[in-house]
């Protein structure tokens, strides 16, 4: 199997294991300085990394640890060795994840091209020339366990020993320390989700304490979601008398300007009213006759009116008694002979 073909099957499919895998490599291994396998050489076969440890809780850290061996030369094949439960318990102590789940973890890591079930706690020359191992990576602190300063002395030693970087604010270590300093949160998060006090190693009375802090947290929830519902009401309602506000400022402003253009001093009413004042005063008030009429035209065809002579004439009034008897028998006669 080339080079190629299985770089796409690693990418498809979990990593295989050293003791079920049948890429064993056949090219004479002959032992390469750092220098060399940064040149890309030997051009035949890639460089073989190992890299081990308990990886527990595998998390970014440990990634980024085997991100950096796989990309330590340009042509690399990385081994991983990952301890027993067995080795792990005796040598560093208990682990969440049984050595099965550990193994299946680094399977399913991207820059894993093989894993090494059951790796031995320090490694021996037997181990190395087994797996054709060119190069060991790990961070360059000093490991010290199993009576041992630093069990990485004597890979160092020999000049194949390549160091990583730690990744800083994560750690197995870590990771557990925050369970532990918040053990009752994660307790009862846990019997919310249905363990059982027996599945937690919880006693009776700290099961009721947990089960009612979580109905107290539910209450503080509701008030919580009541108080932020009341606040967006609120909100709202301001938001709404605001802009109700603001209308009615510029209705008002509006109808005063329309009352002002009808009944101010120079409104539009007054004019009207004006109008219909002097209209009013015109059809009330009777025009002024003429001083002198048109003399009127006889017509021929009608005869001139009679002349009343019985009429008195218009003359000055008598100026004694006398004259006013003689002037009455003088009318009398005149009647007679009329008669």
């Amino acid at each position: 199997m080339d080079k190629d073909e299985f770089s796409r099957k690693t990418l498809t499919a979990p990593a295989p294991f050293a003791d079920e895998s049948s890429c064993q490599c056949q090219a004479p291994h002959e032992k390469l300085t750092v220098a060399q396998a940064r040149l890309g050489t030997p051009v035949d076969r890639p460089v073989r990394v190992y890299a081990d440890g308990i990886f527990d809780l595998f998390h970014s850290g440990h990634a980024r640890a085997l991100m950096q061996a796989k990309t330590l030369f340009p042509n690399s094949y990385l081994l991983v060795g990952v301890c027993s439960d067995d080795l792990t318990h005796k040598f560093k102590g208990f682990t969440v994840m049984n050595e099965a789940e550990r193994y299946e973890a680094l399977r399913h890591c991207r820059y894993v091209d093989e894993v090494i079930r059951d790796a031995p706690w320090t490694l021996t020359p037997e181990f190395l020339e087994k797996h054709k191992i060119d190069f060991v990576a790990h961070d360059d602190i000093p490991y010290s366990s199993a009576g041992s300063d630093d069990v990485y002395k004597h890979i160092k030693e020999a000049g194949m020993f390549v160091p990583t970087q730690r990744t800083e604010g994560i750690s197995t270590s870590d990771i557990i320390t925050r369970i532990v300093r918040d053990y009752d949160v994660y307790a009862r998060r846990n019997l919310q989700r249905g363990y059982t006090a027996k599945e937690l190693n919880v006693s009776f009375i700290n099961e009721k304490k947990y089960r009612f802090q979580n109905q107290v947290d539910k209450m503080k929830e509701k008030v919580k979601n009541v108080e932020e519902r009341s606040k967006e009401f609120v909100n709202r309602v301001e938001e709404k008398s605001h802009d109700l506000i603001q209308k009615w400022e510029e209705k008002s402003r509006e109808f005063i300007g329309n009352f002002l253009e009808l009944f101010g001093p120079d409104g539009a009413w007054k004019q009207m009213f004006q109008e219909r004042s002097s209209r009013m005063l015109q059809a009330l008030s009777p025009k002024q006759s003429p001083v002198s009429s048109p003399t009127r035209s006889r017509s021929p065809s009608r005869s001139p009116s009679p002349t009343f002579s019985w009429l008195p004439n218009k003359t000055s009034p008598p100026s004694s008694p006398k004259a006013a008897s003689a002037s009455i028998s003088s009318m009398s006669e005149g009647d007679e002979d009329e008669k």
